[in-house]
């Protein structure tokens, strides 16, 4: 069963990883939070004295524990942690009756769940009774979208709050921190410091793990005492590439079917839109590079091409389906250079949605119309009584008229003429629009 309660009030011990031992005390310790302390949302419940249910939504290594503990403080409230990765109904049981007992002495319980996401509806459903006569307040920590994995009815009794990935400003504090606390000065020139803080991601913990990988990595013939001077550049200073062989890149973050999969390629689409071919490059890399399925992405070009680039480059669609068979043909990595030359061809292509917008006027046009006929002179008449009836009467073949255009009539009778599909004047769509304004003056008799 895992470790539900918080058994010892002396703080961590020496062998701990430096992220416990450096874990704020107060407050005004968090850093890269600001928007929600102060006069944000969670510095006025602090304020009140009187904490509230929380989500606490944001990437890893932000601080979301570190809150929910300082928040059992103002409220005086016993600090119960369990996670749902390994905590069951059970498990819950146990910590409701507990809490249940503690009430009863006069003590509350803030209840932290770590990755609240991981439980199923029926057990967020058990959290619902003693939410709402105030035996726990509940703190639910996760890294996905709360409007997406969480019960409507859980949801809507705990206020949503948003943790930030920490700026290079926070993560520079921190390691200051760090290396004040250690009481030393990690042996790093100006870029490798620099890349430190790249490789952190937005993490504070796995920054400060990475801290004391060079400590040990380095040992304590290269410590360099605080001195507030710049380092010597001699022996023992660990430069970039140095650096790059003490600790581990992290793969960026990336849930190929969680919402990071949906940021990344509206971020990618919408920098495609907006003609930007180097931002649809980054995006397109960090998804490749984060593991998402080639095809996908090639997939995903393929709609680009027609919803939004549609007739303004006829070459859009050949190019990006031409890149899906190629990639097809030649796996990873060889194959992904095809995906990323029509992305490229995309962003730099006119834009136009003009027949994704006669597409939707158009379908709903044929619902709203209902079953109405063609006319009867655009029908074929292969039998006398479809002739008797009518049909194909009056038909003119193009053809056969001097300009290779009737003017014809071919909407369903009782239904006024409708323009679905009015291209803008740029790129391909510009001869296009021609070709439709010379064929309404012969069809209006100019």
């Amino acid at each position: 069963m895992s470790d539900l309660f918080e058994t010892s009030s002396s703080g961590p011990g020496p062998d701990a990883p430096l992220a416990d031992r450096l874990r704020p005390g107060r407050f005004d310790e968090v850093v890269g939070q600001d928007h929600l302390l102060g006069d944000g949302p969670l510095g006025r419940m602090i304020a009140r004295g009187k904490p509230a249910s929380l989500v606490f939504w944001g990437p890893p290594g932000t601080g979301k524990t570190t809150l929910a503990r300082l928040l059992a403080q103002v409220g005086d409230l016993a600090f119960v942690q369990t996670s749902a990765i390994l905590s069951g109904v059970a498990d819950l049981k146990k910590i409701f009756e507990a809490a249940r007992l503690r009430r009863e002495l006069g003590q509350g319980t803030l209840l932290f769940v770590d990755e609240i996401h991981r439980f199923n509806r029926s057990q967020q459903d058990s959290f619902l009774p003693w939410v709402e006569d105030g035996t726990i307040v509940l703190v639910g920590a996760t890294t996905e979208n709360p409007s997406f994995e969480l019960n409507a009815a859980l949801l809507s009794r705990m206020q949503v709050l948003v943790l930030r990935r920490l700026d290079e400003r926070a993560l520079g504090g921190l390691l200051a921190r760090a290396e004040d606390f250690l009481g030393l000065e990690l042996p790093l020139d100006g870029d490798a410091r620099e890349l430190l803080l790249t490789l952190a991601d937005g993490d504070g913990r796995y920054l400060l793990n990475m801290v004391e990988a060079v400590v040990d990595s380095t040992g304590s013939g290269f410590r360099v005492p605080v001195s507030g001077k710049d380092m010597d550049q001699g022996d023992g200073v660990i430069g970039a590439s140095e650096l790059l062989s003490l600790v581990q890149r992290r793969a960026p973050a990336y849930d190929k079917d969680r919402e990071g999969h949906y940021n990344l390629i509206s971020a990618l689409h919408k920098s495609l839109r907006g003609s930007d071919a180097d931002a649809a490059l980054y995006w397109l890399a960090r998804m490749l590079v984060g593991g998402e399925d080639p095809l996908y992405v090639a997939r995903r070009l393929v709609r680009f091409a027609s919803e939004d680039i549609g007739l303004a480059d006829p070459q859009a669609l050949v190019q990006a389906l031409a890149a899906r068979e190629a990639y097809e043909v030649l796996g990873s990595p060889e194959g992904e250079l095809a995906i990323v030359q029509a992305a490229v061809y995309l962003a730099t292509a006119p834009k136009s949605n003009a027949v994704y917008r006669a597409q939707k006027q158009a379908w709903r046009a044929a619902k709203e119309t209902g079953s109405l006929m063609p006319p009867p002179h655009i029908l074929n008449a292969p039998t006398k009584l479809m002739k008797d009836l009518g049909y194909g009467e009056g038909y003119a073949y193009d053809h056969d008229t001097e300009t290779g255009f009737s003017g014809q009539d071919y909407f369903p009778e009782g239904m006024a003429r409708a323009n679905f599909y009015d291209p803008p004047e740029r790129g391909f769509e510009r001869e296009v629009r021609k070709r439709l304004r010379y064929w309404e003056k012969l069809r209006s008799g100019g």
